[in-house]
């Protein structure tokens, strides 16, 4: 049997037993029930799929005999650095290994770490290195320059994603430089008598 043929005999044998309005009105519901579910696909479905989880016997390790364990674990201590030097440490190391584009990215968050840290800004989630340069120009004006060219030097590698190069890294390091000196000023004028 062809299946024109298998086709026109089930379609007719279906219009003996359905109203052909019936017919037509189930199945624009179910059109309408498989449009809401493709459009309302994320929400329905679980984030996490439940797992099937095997409880695993605990082992005792058994302990040193030392006398007494340290109230505070190593990795808690306090770091004497301050964080925007931990990320200048680190752009350092990356353009060492000429690793430019993620130098430069340090850089800046070392640039922008300075600022929170010196209460220049208050950076909130999700706000764009834009933002960010411009709420702190507007509170501190002679930060704005540095700040522009570093933001622009980050734009034109990683949004543009032109080749970084040792020049991008250097030019970064002075507006950096440029920046600190921008933010030292006003503590060495209060300073002064």
């Amino acid at each position: 049997m062809s299946f024109s043929r298998w086709w026109t005999e089930t379609t007719a044998s279906l219009g003996d037993r359905v109203p052909l309005p019936l017919a037509a009105l189930l199945l624009v519901l179910a059109a309408a029930t498989i449009a809401v579910a493709w459009y309302t696909y994320p929400a329905w479905v679980p984030r996490r799929l439940p797992r099937l989880r095997r409880r695993k016997a605990r082992r005792e390790r058994p302990r040193p005999a030392t006398a007494a364990a340290p109230a505070v674990p190593a990795a808690r201590e306090p770091v004497d650095e301050p964080p925007a030097a931990v990320h200048l440490s680190l752009a350092d190391r990356l353009a060492a290994e000429g690793r430019y584009a993620e130098a430069v990215r340090e850089r800046l968050r070392g640039m922008l770490r300075e600022l929170v840290t010196r209460r220049m800004v208050r950076v909130r989630s999700g706000m764009t290195v834009t933002e960010v340069i411009a709420a702190a120009s507007e509170h501190h004006p002679p930060a704005g320059p540095p700040l522009r060219a570093a933001g622009a030097i980050f734009s034109e590698l990683w949004y543009a994603e032109r080749p970084a190069t040792a020049e991008h890294d250097r030019r970064m390091r002075e507006h950096a430089g440029d920046l600190h000196r921008a933010l030292a000023e006003p503590a060495e004028r209060e300073d002064r008598p």
